[in-house]
Formats: C-alpha cells, structure tokens, sequence
C-alpha cells in the first residue's frame, strides 16, 4: 500500500513541488491549505488553518508522514504548537519540517532585532516546538528561495531607488531542489536536525538586484542602507549563510533569472 503524505501548505511556492514529487513517487497525497483551491490532479484537498487548529485533526487521520511547507513572517510558533498537539493525539508517524539556515546564529534580542528579522525567532522556536514535541521528526533549514528573490526584486524595481542593505549577503537556493530533499526526507526515516541546504554561490545584495535588472532591462539608482542591531550585524558576517557541511544546490541565480524573467519577456512579444 502506497504511503498516505500530508502536506500542510501545500499549494505554495515549496508545497506545490513537494506535492508533484511526492505523487510521482507514488504516494496517496493530500493537501492542507486555508483556502479550498486545486491542489493539482490525483491530490485529495482538505481545508484546515494552523492559525485556528480548524481541520487540522481530520487532515491527520491515516497519515504516515506530514510534511508542513506552511509558513508566515509571524505566528510560525503558535502554528506549530497546534500542528504538533494534533500530531500527538493523531500518533502521527514522521513530522518533517522546514526552517531557515540561520535561525541559531541570529540574535534576537531588541526592538530593531524583531522588527526586521524577528522570522529568525520565530523559525528557531518552532523548531523547538517541534524537537521537544516526543514525535519523530526531521528539520531541514535552508536558505532563501531565488524565485522569492525575483519576486521581492520585480516589486522594488517599481520603484525609482532600491533601497539595498549594506554588505548583506544571500545564498540563494533554487526552491525545486529544495522541494526534491524535502520530499526525499519525507520518504525515508526521521533523522532529527539534518544539515542545511543552500545555493551554489554567495552573492552581495546589490549583485542580486543588478542581475534582476540587467535581466529585465532595466536602470534603477540603488541606493545602500545601514540595518541597526545584533541581528543585521550577525547577517553581515555571514550568519545567514550554508555552514560547513550543508548541501549546496547546482542551480545559480543567473539560471534563475534566465527561466523567471526570460520566459516572462519572451511571452509578451
């Protein structure tokens, strides 16, 4: 009998490929998202809210393994908490999470701290959550998503001056490689704290946005910004970076811009 997966987020940007790749490995799979929407052929859909707890429990009935890709930049403990009491009560086999390389090496600790990386902190605890939960777990962090990078970059190129963070590096990964670990790790046996998962290279913010910009045609000023506090001080010495030992990704940021702002141009001609 195949395995019954329960991915929770799973029309997001990592739950849509984690789903594909785990129905074609043959997996029964269904889908938790808030909102009743496709989740793709062959994919049972339920509705339930980590915010709330609503329908989380039923969503757990005869599930091997849950795979949770839901996420937001507040609230990532409570939605723990409440995933990992109905996984007890569910006596939920496998509870694979992903998290953000960095989480244990980011200061939280003042006002400033929270208020531009406080989705460090939130992150780390639930990650406690989840460890200190008795369930069998698996934790991957990894680093930014290069689509996500496209994303924030098509939105500040609207602007006349992109504002950019002063020697702040990123190693942005490509989200399907990351989406095949994931649904690779939620095939196979807990493994607790795995090592991390980061692209090929490290690239200076503003490297990032001028690619963007090189790639899409485009001229914007931009314009450098210090970040106060411990927390973008830690960033800027590379706390948000792969540690020795992670996974490095093979696909590039330039790769990426060729697929995500390529295709987007040649469609309009």
């Amino acid at each position: 009998m195949a395995a019954r997966i329960l991915v929770i987020g799973g029309t997001g940007r990592l739950g849509r490929p984690v789903v594909a790749l785990l129905r074609d490995a043959g997996c029964e799979v269904r889908v938790v998202t808030r909102h009743r929407g496709d989740a793709g052929e062959g994919i049972e859909h339920m509705v339930g809210d980590l915010h709330t707890g609503e329908g989380i429990e039923p969503a757990l009935a005869g599930v091997a393994t849950v795979v949770n890709c839901a996420g937001s930049p507040k609230g990532d403990q409570g939605m723990a908490e409440t995933l990992v009491r109905a996984a007890q009560r569910a006596g939920t086999p496998h509870l694979v999470n992903i998290s953000v390389v960095g989480v244990d090496r980011v200061p939280i600790r003042s006002r400033v701290d929270r208020a531009m990386f406080g989705y460090f902190a939130a992150k780390l605890a639930a990650e406690r959550v989840i460890s200190g939960s008795g369930l069998p777990w698996t934790t991957l962090r990894a680093t930014q998503f290069q689509d996500a990078f496209v994303w924030l970059a098509r939105g500040m190129s609207r602007l006349p001056v992109m504002p950019v963070a002063a020697g702040v590096r990123f190693q942005p990964v490509d989200t399907r490689e990351v989406a095949a670990r994931v649904a690779a790790l939620a095939l196979g046996e807990p493994a607790g704290l795995v090592p991390e998962m980061a692209g090929p290279r490290v690239y200076a913010m503003g490297d990032l946005l001028r690619g963007y910009l090189r790639a899409s045609h485009r001229h914007r000023v931009l314009l450098p910004l210090h970040m106060p506090g411990g927390a973008a001080r830690a960033i800027r010495a590379g706390a948000n970076l792969a540690p020795e030992g992670a996974v490095l990704g093979r696909r590039t940021w330039e790769e990426c811009l060729d697929d995500e702002v390529g295709s987007r141009r040649r469609a309009r001609r």
